[in-house]
């Protein structure tokens, strides 16, 4: 079957339309106001050469969303990182797509590759401006957002210490629901989405567990059985001497859903459904809200510091995890390149090889979904394993609600279904899907 064209902001009146035209614009806008809004901070930090640094950061900001608003050609990177020479590879890849000398734009190359080539240049933007290089632009939405959740946090964190208390009374089958009730909380965390959002407030307000019910029937996929059976095959749930088990989690949002990945993985250690858990976060800040090694920490860190005995005890045991090996954080560049996952193998052999020893791996949002996916116009029928292409390291999973215009894997009619009663089905996070393959 042919590979379908590429999502692209050359759709007028499509999500990725719209997010070239306004949202980008408007997340570029906002960093430039949190740059301004810290000027007295870098001077009392940096002295004069952090005003200075302010001023050219902003000017820089400034000129990239002109450049982005009148839809100039993509600029090759100038700042002689790690990953410049792949990035402008992929410029000339994209080059090439495009034949009869055109270049690469805002509103006519692929939004995948524009979307997160405007994250690259303000990583850029920010080494260009020392003393202030390492400022995380995105940080005060992020923790923001972090403390507006704190209540949603503390029902989540007192439901898993409950559970572990009762534990040993469990069935085999209320065990397994236990599970359930933790997976679509990590799905509906996904909700929770600052770059979506434009970094407006996303937070988790209330307590999800009592809308899990309710929320059911807007899993468009829901493959939790397939989950339950990958990770308890030949096993005795419940049993001590578990056979030594891996599951990865590749990240997605700092912040709440952040916490509702520890907890999920908290109990896949605690049920006995693995040994250990892997994590795989961002080397640099990325689609406003997405986990770095810093909020990886620091959310671990505030937990063990807040007075609530539950979310200081999750702390503890997280600390401790991480301590003795059964959780792991691993970083890789790839995640923040422009590249779809099916080119992994190529681009990222080391990475590749490190998820072949997962025995299942947890894809967490939307970016992830549209680079398994490839980010193009694919049929809703088409089979999720089909629309992966070659891109199978080990069993894997999506967990997403839907913020982009993809979703493969439907049974036939439901997309037409949903389009003819709600127009913005795909793109408002009402949605959600838990896919196998």
């Amino acid at each position: 079957m042919e590979t379908p064209c590429s999502l692209s902001a050359s759709y007028e009146g499509s999500f990725a339309y719209y997010t070239v035209k306004d949202r980008l614009p408007q997340i570029l806008t906002k960093v430039i106001d949190t740059i301004h809004r810290n000027k007295k901070k870098f001077f009392e930090e940096y002295g004069k050469e952090g005003v200075e640094a302010e001023k050219k950061a902003i000017s820089i900001f400034s000129k990239l969303r002109n450049e982005m608003q009148t839809n100039k050609p993509i600029l090759p990177l100038t700042d002689n990182c790690q990953d410049t020479d792949i990035w402008n590879q992929y410029l000339d890849y994209q080059k090439t797509l495009l034949g009869n000398g055109e270049d690469p734009s805002w509103f006519r190359s692929p939004w995948l590759y524009v979307e997160c080539y405007l994250y690259r240049r303000i990583q850029e933007g920010m080494s260009f401006s020392p003393p202030i290089s390492e400022y995380d632009v995105f940080r005060d939405v992020k923790n923001e957002s972090f403390f507006q959740s704190q209540q949603a946090m503390m029902a989540l964190c007192t439901h898993l210490q409950e559970l572990k208390k009762t534990i040993a009374s469990l069935s085999k089958e209320q065990r397994q629901e236990e599970f359930y009730r933790l997976l679509q909380v990590s799905l509906w965390g996904n909700k929770c989405d600052l770059s979506i959002s434009g970094g407006q407030d996303n937070s988790q307000k209330s307590s999800i567990l009592a809308s899990l019910e309710s929320l059911k029937s807007f899993i468009l996929v829901n493959n939790m059985d397939s989950l339950w059976n990958t990770l308890t095959k030949g096993k005795d749930v419940g049993s001590e001497n578990a056979l030594k088990t891996r599951v990865d989690i590749v990240l997605d949002n700092a912040g709440f859903e952040l916490v509702t990945d520890f907890i999920l993985a908290d109990a896949i250690l605690f049920f006995n459904l693995a040994t250990e858990v892997h994590f795989h976060g961002k080397c640099i800040p990325w689609f406003v809200s997405d986990t770095t090694k810093h909020d990886f920490d620091w959310t671990i860190q505030q937990f063990l510091a807040v007075n609530h005995k539950w979310m200081s005890k999750c702390g503890q045991t997280w600390k401790e995890n991480l301590k003795k090996g059964s959780w792991v954080y691993h970083e890789n560049l790839f995640w923040t390149l422009p590249h779809e996952f099916w080119s992994m193998e190529k681009i990222a052999p080391d990475l590749y090889t490190e998820l072949k020893k997962s025995d299942l791996i947890f894809f967490k949002g939307d970016l992830n979904y549209r680079k398994l996916t490839g980010d193009r116009k694919w049929d809703f029928t088409v089979p999720f394993s089909q629309a992966l292409k070659t891109f199978h390291p080990a069993p894997l999973c999506s967990i997403r609600t839907l913020k982009a215009d993809i979703q493969v894997g439907l049974q036939a009619g439901i997309g037409e279904r949903l389009s003819a009663s709600d127009a913005n089905w795909m793109v408002s996070g009402k949605y959600g899907v838990i896919q196998f393959s």
